[in-house]
């Protein structure tokens, strides 16, 4: 292991065990399975994970969150948080993740109690420092543990801690809940979610490796690697995403020409700077 990230990696493990016991809120991403990793190699069966269920998280992440808990022997929770049924969340707000962790971290909060477990503890990491993310000012609010920021890991170095530990997820493509698809104000629906998760899934099957599938009204708008543009413009994997994406129920399929990026949809939002 490299020395920088020995260092980190032992910062991360002390701030674990002076939890003494923490409810993990996890999502089977690169960051939530590092975390889960690392917690339960800090404190033992003093680790709960604590997985959302809802219309906006794809049954595949679900399932590969269940297989994780199973096979490192992880107590795992799976909690229903419909995030349609909070107030003003379908409208989609500016502050629509804030709503959504608020409510999710209170849950999983009342589990960690039930369970006598000290503390909650979410993945972000030191790239959401520099985004627009109002979910972090509910992970201050109700004093949700940040392991991963306190000890300054970003993306890169917990993909690269992940592969020295073996974790499957070190290469796993980058995913956000499927409601960050839309533009701000426009109106969420369990039938568009769908739309969002069955051409995104499309994409996956076809062999791309990291996609988003943002939806404007009944216009796709298509995210990719850059290095994947000449694959989709070869003729019959370019039919099949229009002739499906048709199906799906859009009316229109366009391609980002700047890439795959995250928090695209922020780009048209003037906020503050988080201090």
């Amino acid at each position: 292991m490299v020395r920088d990230l020995s260092v980190k990696y032992q910062k991360l493990q002390g701030c674990l065990k002076s939890l003494g016991s923490v409810a993990i809120a996890f999502s089977g991403g690169v960051d939530s399975t590092f975390l889960l990793f690392a917690a339960q190699e800090a404190l033992g069966d003093r680790v709960i994970a604590v997985t959302a269920s809802s219309c906006s998280f794809p049954q595949r992440e679900l399932d590969e969150a269940k297989a994780f808990c199973s096979e490192f022997h992880v107590r795992h929770f799976v909690v229903e948080s419909e995030e349609l049924d909070i107030e003003g969340f379908r409208q989609n707000p500016k502050n629509r993740c804030y709503l959504c962790k608020r409510e999710l971290f209170e849950k999983i909060l009342a589990i960690a109690k039930e369970n006598d477990i000290a503390a909650v503890a979410e993945g972000s990491n030191l790239d959401d420092n520099g985004d627009y993310r109002p979910g972090l000012i509910a992970v201050k609010e109700l004093s949700i543990v940040s392991p991963l920021r306190y000890a300054e890991l970003n993306k890169e170095e917990i993909r690269s801690l992940s592969r020295e530990f073996g974790l499957s997820t070190w290469d796993k493509q980058s995913f956000a809940c499927l409601s960050s698809r839309f533009v701000y104000g426009e109106t969420i629906t369990e039938e568009k979610l769908r739309m969002v998760d069955k051409a995104e899934q499309l994409l996956l099957d076809l062999g791309f490796r990291q996609v988003r599938v943002r939806i404007h009204g009944d216009i796709a708008r298509i995210e990719l690697l850059p290095r994947e543009f000449e694959k989709l413009m070869q003729e019959d994997v370019r039919e099949a995403v229009y002739t499906n994406f048709k199906a799906f129920g859009f009316s229109y399929v366009t391609l980002d020409l700047l890439g795959y990026r995250t928090g695209s949809m922020n780009e048209t939002l003037t906020v503050p700077k988080r201090k």
